[in-house]
């Protein structure tokens, strides 16, 4: 949370003197009210779904305790999988997208973007696509860390103040890859759904790259003029 907070702070000065349109105070409130009722909502979430993912554990397929460094790295390969699925049926199913239309809602793209999330996620299903995992034998409290990591990563990549990356474009989401996810153009929307590694839209045809000659316009199709939290959430 520390370093969160410091890069917000760094890029609300950077932009300050450049394009200081790019950060409202307004939006930058909203998206921690939001971030502070979806921490409430998750944790509510975990203490009651956590008893389902060890029942699903004890039918597993592998026996893959202890952990080590090959168990992780699979289960972060596995759990970035997952996500990717996740996140396109955040997009194509309605009852998810009510969700997260949330996190799209901002007609601004910085780092505080990341914190704009919804207290409704558990109700939408999300912990749903991380069961797979305790199936195949990873030890609940592991998934439960590496989506927080996965979550983690994916805030540094809610900016407009970093180019394109060079070879890591190829390989992992970036900030121009996630800037074309969260623009409403039609030629970026409903793309680029990666969470750490770019390779799964590139294998499942969901993938577009940032256009210097079409830049991003940020928000959602319809847009909900309003930071008050609770609209947000719920409109």
């Amino acid at each position: 949370a520390p370093v969160f907070l410091a890069l917000i702070v760094w890029e609300a000065l950077y932009w300050r003197r450049r394009q200081p349109e790019n950060y409202s105070l307004k939006d930058v409130a909203s998206n921690a009210v939001l971030a502070l009722m979806h921490q409430a909502s998750d944790a509510v979430a975990w203490t009651v779904v956590i008893g389902l993912f060890y029942l699903v554990y004890q039918y597993r397929v592998f026996d893959l305790s202890p952990a080590s460094v090959w168990t992780i790295a699979a289960l972060f390969v596995a759990q970035d999988f997952f996500y990717y699925w996740f996140h396109r049926a955040s997009h194509r199913i309605r009852w998810m997208w009510a969700s997260h239309v949330t996190h799209h809602s901002s007609e601004r793209l910085n780092f505080s973007t990341a914190f704009r999330q919804s207290l409704t996620y558990p109700i939408s299903g999300m912990w749903l696509f991380w069961l797979p995992l305790a199936w195949l034998g990873f030890d609940p409290t592991h998934i439960i860390a590496v989506v927080a990591i996965n979550l983690a990563f994916q805030f540094f990549v809610h900016t407009q103040a970093v180019g394109k990356l060079g070879w890591l474009e190829h390989v992992f989401n970036t900030p121009s890859h996630h800037r074309v996810h969260h623009a409403r153009n039609p030629k970026y929307i409903d793309r680029n759904y990666a969470g750490v590694l770019i390779i799964w839209d590139k294998l499942f045809g969901t993938y577009v790259d940032e256009d210097p000659e079409v830049p991003c316009e940020y928000g959602i199709i319809g847009q909900i003029h309003s930071h008050n939290p609770i609209t947000l959430t719920f409109h």
